[in-house]
């Protein structure tokens, strides 16, 4: 029994080794556009490999020309053509031609890599308003309190008081409660609902790799 490219039912989350010289070769590029569209649509690694080497570059110059670093571009390049194989089967050819498709996922992926830098920046403009760290901290735990600082400064104003004596001034829920004047049920309130919005905020922030997000329990 002889099987067909069309035979095999490719991962949809998996993206083919685009680069293979053998296999980019060995394809001939004379297909046009829009068989290479009908082809990706249909699951077509061998479409996705032409469709690599013919809009690569474009995708590749716009993304450089929003992000200003090709290395970064590069990183979208690839980006954009994974997000293109995985949404395969939402390209529709009669709404227009797959180099206009493919521009606006490099729009969209290309938004996402700014919206990251922005989110680093933002990290790094945090701990310039920090109060000074000691010398015996590590670069995780500085890390951690720039991340901290971050989110405490989203938080509702009661809250915010709340966590930063707990967090920046060690202090239990009971000494905060001395300290500020509140029962200790509303301090314990104004924690567990800081905290949970911390956690939510803290799973899309961007944090250091194999870190947990900070943000634990206030002792009593």
């Amino acid at each position: 029994m002889t099987v067909t490219s069309t035979d095999v039912r490719p991962d949809p989350g998996a993206l083919p080794d685009t680069r293979s010289g053998a296999l980019s070769a060995a394809l001939p590029d004379t297909l046009s556009d829009e068989a290479i569209g009908r082809g990706l649509a249909r699951g077509d690694e061998h479409c996705l490999v032409l469709a690599h080497r013919r809009w690569a570059r474009l995708v590749h110059t716009l993304a450089v020309r929003s992000l200003g670093d090709p290395r970064e571009a590069e990183d979208v390049t690839q980006q954009v053509f994974l997000a293109a194989w995985r949404g395969r089967a939402g390209y529709r050819p009669e709404r227009g031609p797959v180099p206009a498709w493919l521009v606006g996922i490099t729009r969209r992926k290309t938004a996402d890599a700014l919206t990251a830098r922005t989110r680093r920046l933002d990290l790094a403009a945090a701990a310039a308003l920090m109060p000074p760290t000691r010398t015996d901290e590590g670069p995780e735990h500085v890390l951690d309190r720039i991340v901290v600082t971050r989110e405490l400064a989203r938080l509702p104003r009661d809250q915010r008081d709340v966590l930063t004596l707990a967090y920046f001034a060690d202090l239990t829920q009971a000494q905060i409660a001395d300290r500020t004047g509140l029962p200790l049920g509303t301090v314990k309130s104004h924690a567990r609902r800081g905290l949970q919005r911390m956690r939510r905020s803290l799973t899309t922030t961007v944090t250091a790799p194999g870190r947990a997000p900070a943000g634990g329990e206030i002792p009593d």
